[in-house]
Parts: structure tokens; sequence; C-alpha cells
């Protein structure tokens, strides 16, 4: 599960590119000239994170789904995350449908647990930026349909997290939330108009080294400034859905819902930070 280790690239004009890349002689050509000088600038600016990102992180990107792009989503398959999960997850309830990602649960034994449910993740991992899905969830009692960002020991790495939750026995709110070391900071209920099921709803969070901010559908919902509750490891990306026997008072009381339930995404996206917005809805064109 773990990601390559992120390569750095350099950010040059169209001139250095075309010398760097297609040039055998290069430093012959430049050697003594300001476009050597740009060059060699370029290198150590590459060899530690800029100041304005001060995190590795993989590049912008987003996946409105019209294919799946295998290069960039590692499917999760034949485990589960815990004792307190009562399903497993399965490659075969992750799919795309109508030009969306979709996500299941069912019913369906495999391996110790009566039930299958569906979860991609990034290859990659991504530092500060805005992080935004579209997505709609489906309803029920003891589900957990899930958009964040993770880091932790399966990766060699602190447990840091950043969620948005919808618990599907209450689709008019998300919860909001962070993991710092594997401690739970900041959690909040913030409402969604019309509810997570009726519609595609927005939701966005945008990761600053100071702070970190909530919206819901554009909307502002949580804040954190506290330089004690912010992640500071970068992180994959992850759609789940799961449901839980054991997690009631969270969860509320699980039940089979006789049918396979589902969550779409629409499109996700990661900007990273002072790079243009990449799309005209996406929360990177219109806030600071």
């Amino acid at each position: 599960m773990n990601a390559d280790p992120k390569s750095t690239s350099i950010m040059t004009d169209g001139m250095l590119v075309t010398c760097r890349i297609r040039q055998g002689n290069l430093w012959r050509l430049c050697a003594g000239g300001t476009l050597l000088l740009a060059v060699l600038a370029s290198l150590a600016a590459a060899a530690v994170p800029s100041r304005a990102q001060d995190m590795p992180s993989s590049p912008s990107f987003v996946d409105d789904f019209k294919s799946f792009d295998r290069t960039r989503w590692f499917v999760s398959d034949g485990w589960t995350n815990g004792k307190h999960q009562n399903c497993t997850w399965s490659k075969g309830l992750v799919g795309l449908s109508d030009g969306m990602l979709t996500l299941g649960f069912e019913k369906r034994k495999l391996k110790d647990r009566e039930f299958a449910c569906g979860e991609i993740q990034t290859r990659k991992r991504f530092g500060y930026g805005v992080y935004e899905a579209r997505m709609k969830t489906d309803t029920g009692s003891g589900l957990n349909a899930a958009f964040f960002s993770y880091i932790g020991p399966a990766d060699k790495q602190p447990w840091d997290e950043i969620d948005f939750e919808v618990l599907t026995r209450d689709t008019s709110k998300v919860q909001v939330n962070t993991y710092i070391s594997g401690k739970p900071k900041n959690e909040k209920l913030a409402d969604v108009e019309g509810g997570t099921d009726k519609g595609f709803n927005d939701y966005g969070f945008v990761w600053e080294k100071d702070r970190l901010r909530f919206y819901v559908n554009g909307k502002l919902v949580q804040e954190v400034t506290n330089p004690a509750e912010l992640p500071t490891h970068p992180q994959k990306i992850f759609f789940s859905l799961w449901g839980s026997d054991t997690l009631t008072n969270w969860m509320g009381p699980f039940s089979d819902p006789g049918r396979k339930v589902t969550m779409q995404v629409d499109r996700v996206a990661f900007t990273a930070l002072g790079q243009p917005c990449q799309f005209p809805e996406s929360l990177a064109c219109s806030i600071k």
C-alpha cells in the first residue's frame, strides 16, 4: 500500500525545458551564460519544497471519472481496517457508472465478514493545497460514506488525517474532523442543505501550514488555527463506504439494509497552493 517516493520536478519556461530535455550538450550550450544560472537556480529550488508549499506534494490534478486511472488509484481488496468494520474491502464494489465513481456496500460473505464494501486511495501523497470532491451518498444506519486524506503506520508514518464523513443514519449533516498522531481533533457536525442523499454536494478543505478550513457547498463550516491540531505529513486521498456493528454511539445501530447501498463521486481534485484553479466551480477559484 505504500506510495512511491515523491520525485521533485522543475518548473521552467519553454526555452529552458527544450534546452534541458532535448539538447544533449546542454551544459556546453549554456555554459557561461544566464541560461546556465537559471537552470542551476531551478535545480537548487527543486532540492527543497517551495516556500509556498513547505511540504513535499504530488502535482495538482482533476479526476472526473470518465475512466478509471489505475496509475492514480489503488483499490482496496481482501482485508478490513479492524474489528470495528463489519465488511471486507472488495474490488467488485468499486466501479464506474454513468460517468461517476460508485462505491458499494452489500450483503456478501467475504472471508470472516458477512458484508462487502468499497474503497479507493491514491497511490501518491499530497501536501498543502485545496482538496475537493463532489459526491452523493445513500442512507442507512451504521454506515459511513467518507472523503478524506490519511497517512499512517501502514506507510511508516505518524497517523495524520483530515475527514469528511457522512454517517448516513442522518443525511442532513456531514462530520468534519482531523487526527494528529492518531488522536482525534476538531470534530464538528456541519449542515448539508437538502441532504447528502438528495443530490450532489461539494465538500472541500484548504490545508495550509498555519490553518485548515472546511467548506460545504462553498460555505466555510470549520476553521482550525491551533498549530498542535494541524496535520504535518503529506497524505493520500481516500473514498470509502463501510459499516460497523460496534460503533453504535457514533454511527448508529447497524441493520442490514436488504439492498446494495451506494456512494457516488462525480469529481475529485487537488490544487496545490499557489497554482491556478482547474475548473470554474473549484473552491480554489473563490477563496484566498
